[in-house]
Formats: C-alpha cells, structure tokens, sequence
C-alpha cells in the first residue's frame, strides 16, 4: 500500500501527531511518500520518499493531519486524482477531519486492514465570463462572492440555467456543496445538509432583505452570477482562497466532473459528527 502524507507543519501539536503517526507506519509494509514540508520541518528528508505533485504516481490513499483546512488543501492537491483521503482531526471543529488523534493507532490499523468506506463528496468549479480567471477553481466546501473591506453592499444578479433568479444586495453570498453546508453556509445562517445529497445551497451573507432566504437547488444546474460593486471590484474566496475580481468578471459555478472522496472508518458517521462538534444533546 502507498500513502501520502500531508499535515498542518504550523502547529506544534500537529508535528508531534505527525511524529508518532510516521512511526507507526514505517513499522508497517506501506510506503510512504511525505510532503515536503513535513520532511523539511521533522528533518527526515533522507527518511522518506518525497510527495511529487507532477509524477503520475498510484497511491492507494492519503493521510491529512490537522483541522478542514489541512484537509481542503490536501483536496485540492489530490482530489481530482480520485485518491481517498482520511482526515486525521489536530483541530477544532473537524467535520471533513473527523478520525481523532486519541485512536490514531486503531484507525490506522483499520486503514491498512481495508476496515473502512469511501463516500463521494461533490465539489463546485468555477469559470469565468469577461476576463479574470480564478486561481484554483475547485471547491470541496463553498464558493463565496463578497464585498471589498470598508466598501458597501454589493449587488449580485444570480440565475440559475439561465433563468433569473433574484438580485441580492449583500455583503455577499455563499455557493456551498452539502459537504461545506457544516461551513461558512452555516454560520451565515444556511441550513446544514447530509454530505450524499445532490444539492446546492445558496446562502445570502447579511442581506438587505430580511424576505431573502437560503435556498437549495439540485447540483445539475449551472448558476450565473454578475457582481455589481461602487468600488468596481469584488472579493471571491474559493474554499477559502480569496482574490480580487473586476466587477465585469461573470462566473459561471456548476458541479466540477468529478468527486473527492472521503475515507470514513468504523464508528465515524456524519451524525455521529454533528452530535460532537455542536453539542447536539449537551444540557
């Protein structure tokens, strides 16, 4: 079995969890291939085979330690290729990496026994109309169109399959698959939904409108969104990756081809999740 490894080298605590997961592993008839920052900030450069982006290589899974962000990074490195990805938690919340440090050795041993599944999370792609192009164009959690810092509400002409929709006038609106419902969607007060449906949820960010509501759409439609902003200019944050567009940029959002898959172990269950991580039940 070949592994990639990648993780949050930020933390200390993360480094430590890294340390003791390599460990265990290199124990085992696995090769393992690290990403180079792990190699660089542990100092096994000669240790481990490096994580190559560029080789075609076959890589039965992937390991990400650290909180969602590690994991959306590790998403959007190995995604597209199809290779399963465990998220190891090292952080708070954790609804994508939810298998807990505490079990490492369990859930690893799990792994290499096969005594897991694979669920298939749909990711959003991004193109543009007008100029401009985004940066990294998939999306596993949300995309997000918002208003420049200290610039007004921005207005956003939104269709979907070329059939108007609304205008919004916002500080912004969130595109969330359900997978990222757990997200940005839910703090901007979207409805959280099961990670298998087929569905967008398009969540408007403090609207000027208390009658505009979120709203889910199946994930077969495409939506068109045309910003229009005094400042001339808009902010798009992509999973989290922010950058400046012209107001003259459209973008066309739409299910990419294909879907990140997420390796869940025994006893791991997105209900399980929501219990943990929002205290459902707690007095």
């Amino acid at each position: 079995m070949t592994i990639a490894i990648f993780g949050n080298t930020n933390k200390r605590s993360t480094m430590d969890e890294l340390e003791r997961l390599l460990s265990f592993l290199a124990e085992r008839d696995v090769t393992l291939l690290v990403s180079q920052e792990i190699r660089h900030e542990l100092n096994v450069m000669e240790q481990y085979e490096p994580f190559d982006p560029e080789k075609d290589r076959h890589i039965d899974c992937a390991l990400s330690v650290g909180g969602d962000g590690t994991f959306l990074t590790t998403a959007a490195v190995l995604g597209s290729k199809g290779v399963p990805i465990l998220g190891v938690n090292c952080g708070h919340l954790g609804f994508l990496a939810d298998a807990t440090t505490e079990d490492i050795e369990l859930i690893l041993t799990s792994l290499l026994n096969g005594d897991y599944v694979v669920e298939e999370r749909s990711v959003i792609q991004v193109t543009t109309l007008g100029g401009g192009h985004v940066m990294m164009p998939c999306a596993l959690n949300e995309v997000a169109v918002m208003k420049q810092e200290l610039s007004s509400m921005i207005s956003i002409d939104a269709t979907v399959n070329d059939e108007y929709l609304h205008t919004y006038k916002a500080d912004g609106l969130v595109i969330a698959t359900p997978t990222g419902s757990t997200a940005y969607n839910l703090s901007v007060g979207g409805p959280i939904m099961s990670p298998l449906l087929h569905g967008f949820v398009i969540s408007p960010i403090a609207t000027h409108s208390l009658n505009v509501r979120p709203l889910v759409i199946p994930d077969d439609r495409r939506i068109s969104l045309k910003i229009h902003s005094r400042s001339g200019s808009y902010l798009i944050s992509i999973d989290g990756r922010s950058q400046t567009m012209k107001e003259d940029v459209e973008l066309l959002i739409e299910r990419a081809p294909y879907n990140v898959k997420l390796i869940k172990v025994s006893g791991n269950s997105f209900m399980q999740t929501l219990r943990n991580k929002l205290l459902w039940g707690a007095e």
